[in-house]
Parts: structure tokens; sequence; C-alpha cells
């Protein structure tokens, strides 16, 4: 029994110096907290020289239209559009992408779904055609005017984007469509500058107080530049997405400033640096604040398809963090559409083919259950609803018959582009097959593509 008590002292002796090594190596020793106090003192520093106090309130119209009016291609495309027409450009943009696939000798999108689908598999094809499933996004684009003018940019916004812009009208109509469809989770604002929009405030307004109101879980995501939040007037802007809970969801095509100012825009890097270390200061971005999410959006800046979305997020965290001190909850990844000024840039280096071709080569039937036409409704500033942002900017709108009581024929069978007024519920729009082109090869390439990221 005395070896034994003897033998556990010598234990709890040793059990004892054990713990109190742990104790010592768990207490920071003099050295590391020497390191963490450098380390934290660089965060402070670069956080302070990239957070630039001096830009707030300053805007970046300026710049922005020096480099329009000096932008021989815009200059030449702006004359085009006038000759021709909005309609005229995109008829000639889909003639290019058929003519492409014609000499890869690949039928058109549905076609190739169908022979490249089970539809047992593949639940939302039926007869060459996608059927929708309930609506769960509801995206609004509130306006094309933009204080930038980004050269992959699908809706071609601008400064001088000043006309196309939603009004009061069809604002409220949009919320009623919201009210009335009780499958819809997310409330999706952009643009352009969503920001800029008389009423964009008033939306994420009303949306919010009518979700806590009624005990509904809503998302309001906000597709934020960065840069207009330093403009003038935005100053608040911040405190005023905070408030309201708003998810911002922001374009930030690399971390590297040479690339991102020659896809978006002199100056734009620095601003974006800056707008992102304001959103960190108020919260965004910090898993200590679930409710103010921060996502960055990655785009090619050339005709490639991107990287996997979780590897590449490693990548932008690490570089962010260590550059700049900067923190963000996601990266969503999106392929660039062959469509507007990315599919002028692959006419004039004479890439459409080959761009072609990299999508259809890389079809993924994985992607197809995902796309974000079985799910999302589009709203263009002027009303009109399209099955996706890219059919928008296209004018494919969703054809189907009025349910609006003060249509002059109730029995009519004659079907038209619909807009907000001629529905009451975005679950009536389940009823029609979503329109699709040659341009749709883009969201089924690689992981797929969305405005929510990869699809598989």
């Amino acid at each position: 029994v005395l070896a034994s008590l003897s033998s556990l002292m010598g234990r709890g002796a040793t059990i004892r110096g054990e713990i109190s090594s742990v104790g010592v190596g768990a207490a920071e020793s003099p050295s590391t907290k020497e390191e963490e106090t450098s380390s934290n003192d660089d965060l402070k520093s670069k956080r302070q020289a990239w957070s630039r106090p001096d830009l707030i309130g300053t805007s970046l119209l300026p710049t922005t239209l020096s480099q329009l009016e000096s932008d021989q291609e815009f200059q030449s495309l702006s004359k085009k559009i006038a000759a021709v027409g909005i309609e005229g450009m995109t008829k000639e943009e889909r003639a290019k992408r058929r003519r492409a696939l014609e000499d890869l000798g690949v039928p058109n999108f549905m076609q190739f779904v169908s022979d490249n689908c089970n539809e047992v598999e593949v639940k939302v094809l039926k007869g060459r055609q996608l059927f929708r499933k309930e609506p769960k996004i509801l995206q609004l684009n509130i306006g094309l005017y933009c204080n930038q003018a980004c050269t992959h940019c699908h809706v071609e916004s601008s400064p001088l984007r000043k006309e196309e812009t939603m009004s009061a009208e069809i604002a409220a109509r949009c919320l009623h469509l919201l009210q009335s469809t009780p499958s819809i989770d997310t409330l999706d604002l952009t643009g352009g500058a969503p920001e800029l929009n008389g009423q964009f405030r008033f939306l994420v307004k009303m949306a919010r107080s009518w979700a806590k109101e009624n005990n509904r879980k809503l998302t309001i995501i906000d597709r934020c530049n960065l840069t207009v939040l330093l403009e003038p007037n935005q100053e608040d802007l911040v405190d005023f997405l905070k408030h309201n809970e708003v998810r911002v969801v922001a374009s930030l095509p690399c971390y590297g400033e040479d690339n991102v100012d020659a896809q978006r825009g002199r100056g734009v890097f620095q601003r974006s640096i800056a707008a992102l270390l304001k959103l960190n200061e108020a919260g965004y971005g910090s898993s200590r604040y679930p409710e103010l999410s921060l996502d960055l959006v990655y785009n090619p800046s050339g005709a490639f398809l991107p990287p996997g979305q979780s590897s590449l997020e490693v990548d932008y965290k690490r570089e962010l963090m260590e550059k700049f001190g900067i923190t963000f909850n996601n990266l969503l990844t999106i392929t660039n559409m062959p469509i507007k000024r990315f599919a002028d840039y692959l006419a004039k280096e004479g890439k459409m083919k080959e761009y072609m071709e990299l999508l259809v080569n890389n079809f993924n039937a994985g992607t197809v259950e995902g796309l974000m036409c079985l799910d999302t409704v589009s709203v263009g500033w002027d009303g009109a609803i399209y099955d996706c942002d890219f059919n928008q900017q296209l004018g494919m709108g969703i054809i189907g018959q009025s349910q609006n009581e003060s249509h002059d024929d109730k029995n009519s069978t004659k079907k038209q582009k619909l807009n907000v007024f001629d529905i009451e519920s975005l679950l009536d729009l389940q009823k029609y097959s979503v329109r699709t082109d040659n341009h749709c090869f883009g969201c089924t390439a690689g992981t797929g593509s969305s405005c929510q990221g990869a699809t598989a």
C-alpha cells in the first residue's frame, strides 16, 4: 500500500509538472507577446495606410468620364449603338455566337442539354425545356447609372446611363410581389450602382421593416461596386446597410492593383480597399456579426474560366489579410458571359469561337439543377420580368398572359412580354418555361456560374 501511495504521489508530482508545463506553455512568453504586438501594430499600420480618409466624400465620376472620352473602343461602340440600337447589337452578338457554334458543330443550348442530360435525373428538364422551381430570389436591377464603366460589365453601366432608372411606382409594385410570394427569401438589389438610385433606400427600408413585422426571414443583398461607399452624399451608407442588416456582395476581380484598375478603371483598386476597410470597421466580414455578411465576387479578366471557388477563396483571404488587414466571409466566382462588353472584346480579339468552344467543352450536367433561372426572378428598371439578369440585358423577357384584372380583354389568350403589373404573385410564372439561348453555356461550364457563385 505504501509502495502504491508512493507511486501515486510520484505520478501526482509528474502530472502537476505536466500541468505546470502546460500552464507555462499556454501563458504567452515575452517573445510571443512581442511578436503578437508587432503583428497587431503591423496590421494597424496597413489598415491606416489604406483606409484613405481623404477619399471619403470625393467622387470617381470625373476620372471615369475622362477615361470614357479617351476610350476609342467605347466611343466606337456608342456610335454603333446609336446607329443600330441595343436590339440590333444584341442580334449581332447572337449571330456571332451562333456562327461560332455552327463552326464547332454544336447544336443550340437546349438540344445540347437534352442530349447530355437524363430527364429522370434532371427533374427540371422536360422535352427540351427547363421549368422553374418555386422562386426563392427576387432580383431587381433598379438602374444602369454607375460611377464606374468596367470593361467586363454585362449590363454596360456607366455615368452616361442616367435615364434608365426605376420609378417609385415600379419599386412599390416589386415590394407587393415580394410580399405576395411566400417562397421568396432573398431580395437582391443590383444595377449599375444600385445605391445611387433614388429607390434603393426605400426598397431596403420597406422590405426590412415588413420582414420584421411579419417575422419573415429575408436576406437583402446589395451588389456593391465598393467605390460608391466613398462618393459624395454616401458617407452614411455603411451605417444604413448595417442598420438594415444588408448583405454586401462586392466586386473585386483581383487582389492586385494593376489587374483591378485595368478591368474597372483608374483609381478603383485603392478606393475599393478603403471601402472594404470601412465595412470591416463597421463589423462586416467578421464572424462576431453573422448578420453583417461581406462576400466578394471574382470574375476572370480574360477568355478563361474561373478557378475553383473554395481554393481561390483561401488565396483571397490570405492576400487581403496580409497586405491590407481585410477580412470577408465568402468568395463567389462568376464566369464571364459572352454578351455585351465581353462579347465586344471577344469579337475584337477574334476569340468568340475559341471561348464558345471552351464553354461547350467544359459543359457540366451537374450544374443544370442549380441554374439560377430556375429559382430567381429578374426585374428590370422598367418593370419587365426576366428569367435572369443575363436574359434581361439581351431583352429576352418572359412571355406569357397578363393576370392583371384591368387588362382590356380578360379572356384574351394573347401572349406578351410580362411586367410586374401583369402578375399578382411571382408564383404565377411557374407555368412558363425558361427562355434560353447559346449564351447559357456560360452558366453550365466548369463548376457552374450564377449571381450566387458556383452551382456545382
